[in-house]
């Protein structure tokens, strides 16, 4: 099984110590339901990852852990077998003892987009939605976030991410729960929320972005990136049983209609930063990700549409602020 136990002692003297309230329960409910058939596999993978001291953590240009030195060829190759275990991986890149992961995203692509646009995360608390492996949570740190915690329910994505962090001797501050933002109590604690890549798939967008809300501390941003469609403020796609072959995908607005929803939830000082079409070097097959991938969901005789026929992939980045609630400026970190 996973231990949390560490984590708990870190926020146990954070202003996220609040959270303790009922974040065990929750865990320990999570350990005990039926999970994947593969998980008692993946946990066994972990176990068997060997123990290599490193000085060298590098993750203000991507994430490096460890030099190739470090270990010998033997247990390289016994590294790379157990981190295979784990496909698909599908957000990073990581670099491991000399071993390169080339994940399906190339989320260091999406981090530079962005990193510019944000406010300095130096010290801030930061909460990555839908995180995926963890990619940016290293990124955030190496940013200078004093905590990046991260929520997905995905629990290969969980094993993806204690995989990596086994090689960062013992990096504090930095976590990903299996949990999704339904499961979150309105903490209102965090400085900066994220939630990227999230939005298409929630059936009520509007209630997803209130959930967002209710994580941060009044004045604390939000970083919302999400596939967007050309158009005004009233253009939004339904899409039909299948987008870009996902079945799960409700709602894409025009760039300008979700600053109008964000409007709607409160926030202010909203501004979309950046739009970019995805590319195929962007997201793409690799060795560490067999399945298909972005050039299987276009149409193969025109790549501007998805195979169903809608626009292809373009996605954009919106910043937007918390108003601060004199109702709880002097209770920020406390919950109802």
């Amino acid at each position: 099984m996973i231990d949390f136990s560490d984590f708990y002692q870190q926020i146990a003297k954070s202003r996220l110590q609040h959270w303790l309230h009922c974040l065990p329960g929750q865990l320990h409910d999570w350990q005990k339901r039926h999970l994947h058939g593969d998980f008692a596999r993946w946990v066994r993978a972990l176990h068997k990852l060997p123990k290599v001291a490193t000085d060298h953590i590098e993750l203000a240009e991507g994430v490096h852990l460890g030099r190739p030195g470090e270990v010998s060829d033997g247990e390289r190759k016994k590294i790379e077998s157990l981190l295979r275990q784990f496909h698909p991986w599908r957000k990073g890149p990581f670099d491991i003892h000399g071993i390169h992961i080339d994940t399906e995203w190339r989320s260091d692509w999406k981090w530079d987009r962005l990193k510019e646009h944000i406010s300095p995360l130096r010290y801030r608390y930061v909460l990555d939605v839908g995180c995926g492996s963890g990619y940016h949570l290293w990124r955030m740190m190496g940013a200078g976030a004093e905590m990046a915690v991260g929520i997905d329910p995905s629990q290969l994505f969980l094993c993806q991410f204690e995989a990596v962090k086994h090689f960062a001797n013992g990096y504090k501050g930095i976590q990903v729960l299996p949990l999704g933002i339904e499961e979150l109590p309105e903490l209102r604690a965090f400085d900066t929320v994220f939630s990227m890549g999230v939005l298409y798939h929630r059936r009520s967008p509007i209630d997803h972005l209130l959930q967002l809300k209710a994580q941060l501390r009044g004045g604390g941003e939000l970083v919302l990136e999400t596939l967007v469609i050309d158009g005004d403020e009233h253009q939004v796609l339904v899409p039909g049983e299948r987008y870009g072959k996902m079945r799960n995908v409700w709602f894409i607005p025009s760039s300008a209609a979700l600053v109008g929803w964000l409007e709607k939830c409160g926030f202010e000082g909203i501004r979309v930063v950046d739009e970019s079409p995805t590319s195929l070097a962007e997201q793409r097959r690799t060795d560490w990700m067999r399945n298909e991938s972005l050039a299987d969901f276009l149409d193969p005789s025109d790549t501007a549409k998805t195979i169903e026929g809608y626009p292809a992939p373009k996605r954009a980045i919106i910043i937007a602020n918390k108003p601060v609630d004199p109702q709880y400026q002097s209770q920020e970190g406390h919950y109802e």
